[in-house]
């Protein structure tokens, strides 16, 4: 009686022990670089708010991740939260059974529809990663250069040509440092850029989905239009210049102005040795409601088979808050909070950028959800299309055709 007592007294003491012991959650992430903001800043503040939940931020390589991801889901082996990249990556696995519904967080109360649609099904009746950052599209330019040269912010696509012409005309500075050899940024920082002033953004980006527009449609076309005049400001040599390139001639001070997304303000701030303004994708007129690419970039999910469910949620929950918004968005400058609560940037262009949003219409990049899932890839084919139109190999209308072309060759809307 005695030993089976003393068994059973044992027994107990295990299983409270256990029972007090810290839950571990594990981050899956593709951000290695960000390993020391999460363990110096974000995960201490979160665990300071909630004792008995322990986080590990355990970041793959950026080129494997997906791969390992995947491996490490099909064997059991995943963390607890998955880094989510926006669009069909992310859904490829809610679809798997691999990521969890997280349509009851009341977080989600803290985001658009415009945040959120980078982890929803295609009807929006689920929503699988909390959303966490954007990256904003617009131009970075040389203030002390625009100083010297007495040139303001440009407003309008009228004004942003003449801001071109006098840098071309006093020839100090290449006027603006983007190359075609990479192809991406032409559509990217280019047609995806300047485009949603003439397409209305999210309106018209729903109706190619919807099929009731076409980019053979005038609104569609113009932007292209807009990029062949590029070429003449470019500088020598454009075409075989890369995207490091072009990073290189504008902080060196040898370009005025950058087509930019917002990711590129922490490298700037620390190579450029001169002051920087920023100012978004100039309207066709004065009046003209304005538009930017605020591109859904980055999210958080959970792991449909957690052994923690209730703790990760309590994770998802706090990401969702104006806490994190704050901490992270001023821990990455340029990486802009997807929360409805406005974040204060510490970060002067950061801000700039940021406040765009207070004066124009949000929208995502016209390619990234849907229309890239068949072959040919619409996304892939208007880096094409776009450094060719720069270069002049391809005309604005050629360029539509083709890729209204192939989109129709396999979705269906379109057809």
């Amino acid at each position: 009686m005695k030993t089976r007592l003393t068994a059973l007294l044992l027994t107990t003491t295990f299983a409270s022990t256990a029972m007090a012991e810290d839950v571990t959650l594990t981050i899956e992430s593709w951000r290695n670089d960000d390993l020391a903001i999460w363990q110096d800043q974000i995960i201490p503040a979160f665990e300071a708010e909630n004792p008995g939940i322990k986080v590990v931020f355990a970041p793959s390589a950026p080129t494997e991740y997906n791969a390992a991801l995947n491996s490490k889901l099909e064997a059991g082996t995943a963390g607890d939260l998955i880094t989510c990249r926006p669009f069909d990556a992310s859904l490829a696995l809610y679809d798997g059974g691999y990521l969890a519904d997280l349509s009851g967080l009341a977080a989600m109360a803290n985001f658009s529809p415009v945040a959120k649609s980078a982890w929803q099904t295609d009807d929006a009746s689920a929503t699988f990663c909390v959303p966490m950052a954007s990256v904003i599209h617009g131009f970075i330019y040389n203030a002390d250069a625009f100083a010297a040269l007495g040139l303001t912010e440009p407003k309008t696509e009228d004004e942003f040509f003449a801001v071109l012409d006098a840098i071309k005309a006093d020839g100090t500075y290449i006027p603006m440092a983007m190359g075609t050899n990479d192809q991406w940024e032409a559509a990217t920082m280019g047609y995806n850029n300047v485009g949603p002033n003439y397409w209305k953004g999210e309106e018209g980006r729903l109706a190619l989905i919807a099929g009731t527009q076409k980019l053979t449609d005038a609104d569609w076309v113009a932007p292209f239009a807009t990029l062949a005049r590029w070429k003449d400001y470019l500088g020598d040599g454009f075409e075989a210049q890369t995207y490091p390139d072009s990073q290189n001639l504008f902080t060196l001070g040898r370009a005025a102005i950058y087509p930019a997304g917002s990711w590129e303000i922490s490298g700037f701030n620390t190579q450029a040795g001169f002051k920087m303004g920023a100012f978004p994708p100039p309207v066709r007129a004065a009046g003209d409601t304005c538009y930017i690419s605020d591109h859904t970039d980055i999210g958080i999910g959970m792991n449909a088979k957690t052994a923690h469910p209730e703790a990760a949620k309590a994770f998802l929950e706090w990401v969702g808050s104006a806490e994190f918004a704050t901490m992270y968005a001023n821990a990455l400058p340029g990486f802009f909070s997807l929360n409805s609560t406005p974040v204060e940037m510490a970060d002067p262009l950061a801000q700039e950028f940021v406040s765009w949003r207070g004066k124009c219409q949000s929208t995502i990049r016209s390619t990234y959800q849907i229309l890239s899932r068949g072959t040919p890839n619409l996304e892939n084919e208007t880096w094409n299309a776009s450094a060719n139109v720069i270069k002049g190999t391809e005309t604005p209308e050629a360029a539509a055709e083709r890729l209204q072309a192939g989109l129709a060759s396999w979705f269906e809307p379109q057809k």
